[in-house]
């Protein structure tokens, strides 16, 4: 166990790591448009693996997009911890305030014996309103998200959705339907509940479900999400074009739509499936999803460097499972070349994830034809056994997905032995990630900042002119301080959200939880943002100008 002093050493570089004057050049001229773009669970020797990948299969290309816009380092922590999940990391980016784990966009619970920032006791659970919320409430812009996970997944839900847990879902979705999205592409289409599906269609969104063909048709006018997959979309080294977009394309069309709104927009796009791949310790899916991300890269720094008017900042959240190349096989690696490192990596052409499925629909005699065909790999009698031994994951939580035996880790560990990779673990790293930005007027964060910092320098390229604490009282006030001297109480039928009724005189107001819509004697009162509802403290969060209504 660590001792007292070293934790309050740990505790005080934190501290002063959190508070410390931000790196990037102030005043940062604002811009109408902003980018953000994160690559899930990239760890920096990604970034190696994935551009000598590409260089040793294509001579002619010896660089990265983001090559041309690193500019530093990110430390990424939670509020208790510092290695962070996806939902704390990227609610720290939105808000402000790291997190702790499993939380979206809310303030964490003081947790004295561990905490690194300091965090308030009591205020635990409460909405925190994030910059893509800013920048549609006190900038007028458009917003959209792009993803290659279920669409309520940590990082999106983080943009625009709050609770205590990133696994609430079907909060977290309706919430995010609510924020009437202009652009909303990804995955998921089995979290949009019917009441959802007919909020949307309602408010004049279009809703694509499942159609490439439809998702490329449409010329841009209005709201529109579209959905791919029932949950996460393919990796892209596993994709079919037919039915599912690449990210770069999802980038380009959203980018087309966005760009029609007058007070320009706020564009989060992430390259999900990164972080899957190295939870599950595959190089080859590591690497491809790392340059599928790097090519919608290409898309937004090519929009941004014509538009002259944008932004574009580029961070992870946190490494994951820290790749290596180089292990305890490789002798005398001074001296070899790049066949050596890419030769076999390069001959597999599915993830460890698309083959599975590829050889749990096969008989057993089908088994090592089928691998050598996607691999290059000859497999032993025992790597045969242990393939037809592996059962098919079932885990819900695919972040054990590389400690279980399954046979995507199977995989994933027969295909890594005929290379020099390795991973440290399978799970998160504490280390800092990179950092890459493109301004036009070259305002940018060097050195290394950390996430509260990045997010000073996102609020200032919004032009952001007051403290989101602010908009916080505004969008999430809680209801007894909205409808202090009315009679309040909260219900919930089985199977349906939290509803809260409020009786003043003969007036009668319902709340359903997690929408943007509230009834007020049985007739329909849009509100500005999507209602929270926090079972903890049995509180709804909504925005006080109902009160005014009431």
């Amino acid at each position: 166990m660590m001792k007292k002093s070293a934790i309050l050493l740990l505790l005080l570089f934190a501290a002063l790591a959190a508070g410390a004057q931000p790196f990037y050049r102030k005043p940062v001229a604002p811009v109408r448009n902003v980018i953000v773009m994160i690559p899930d669970g990239t760890s920096t020797s990604v970034l190696a693996a994935a551009r000598w990948y590409k260089f040793y299969n294509d001579p002619s290309q010896r660089t990265l997009n983001l090559d041309s816009c690193l500019c530093g380092l990110v430390g990424s922590f939670s509020s208790d911890s510092p290695i962070p999940c996806s939902a704390p990391a990227m609610s720290a980016y939105m808000t402000g305030m790291p997190q702790q784990a499993g939380n979206v966009s809310v303030y964490p619970a003081a947790n004295p014996a561990q905490d690194i920032v300091e965090v308030e006791s009591g205020r635990a659970c409460q909405p925190l309103a994030t910059l893509l919320e800013a920048a549609k409430h006190d900038r007028g812009k458009a917003a959209g998200l792009v993803v290659t996970v279920d669409f309520c997944h940590a990082t999106p839900a983080a943009c625009a959705s709050h609770h205590y847990s990133r696994h609430a879902y079907p909060a977290l979705a309706a919430q995010m339907a609510g924020h009437d999205f202009d652009v909303m592409f990804g995955g998921g289409r089995k979290q949009v509940s019917d009441a959802m599906r007919a909020y949307l269609r309602g408010s004049g969104a279009t809703l694509i479900e499942q159609d490439a063909a439809a998702f490329r048709a449409y010329d841009g006018k209005g709201p529109v999400w579209s959905l791919f997959a029932q949950g996460n979309m393919s990796y892209d080294l596993d994709r079919n074009d037919a039915e599912q977009p690449s990210l770069a394309e999802m980038t380009a069309k959203a980018l087309e739509v966005l760009d029609r709104h007058e007070n320009g927009f706020f564009l989060m796009v992430e390259g999900s499936r990164v972080d899957m791949a190295a939870h599950a310790k595959d190089p080859v899916g590591v690497i491809t999803e790392m340059l599928a991300f790097d090519k919608a890269v290409g898309v937004a720094l090519d929009f941004a460097r014509r538009d002259g008017r944008t932004a574009v900042v580029i961070m992870p959240d946190h490494g994951t499972s820290g790749l290596s190349f180089g292990d305890g096989a490789y002798k005398d690696y001074a001296s070899k070349g790049l066949d050596s490192a890419y030769m076999n990596i390069s001959k597999v052409r599915r993830t460890a994830s698309g083959l599975e499925k590829i050889l749990l629909k096969a008989r057993p005699e089908q088994i090592r034809p089928l691998f050598r065909e996607y691999t290059g790999i000859e497999l032993t009698d025992d790597e045969l056994a242990l393939l037809r031994s592996s059962r098919n994951y079932t885990e819900a939580d695919y972040m054990k997905v590389a400690n279980s035996v399954n046979m995507v880790s199977s995989i994933a560990r027969i295909v890594t032995s005929r290379t020099h990779f390795g991973f440290l673990s399978g799970s998160h790293t504490a280390e800092d990630v990179f950092l890459a930005a493109y301004h036009p007027e070259g305002d940018l964060p060097v050195g290394r900042n950390t996430n509260t910092e990045i997010h000073a320098y996102i609020a200032d390229l919004l032009g952001l002119e007051r403290p989101l604490a602010e908009l916080t009282g505004e969008l999430f006030a809680p209801h007894t301080e909205v409808f202090r001297g009315a009679k309040c109480s909260i219900s919930a039928a089985e199977g349906q959200m939290p509803c809260l009724t409020v009786r003043k005189g003969r007036r009668t107001l319902r709340v359903p939880a997690y929408g943007s819509v509230a009834y007020l004697d049985g007739k329909p009162l849009k509100l500005r943002s999507a209602v929270v509802y926090i079972d903890r403290n049995d509180t709804f969060y909504l925005p006080r100008e109902l009160g005014e209504k009431f």
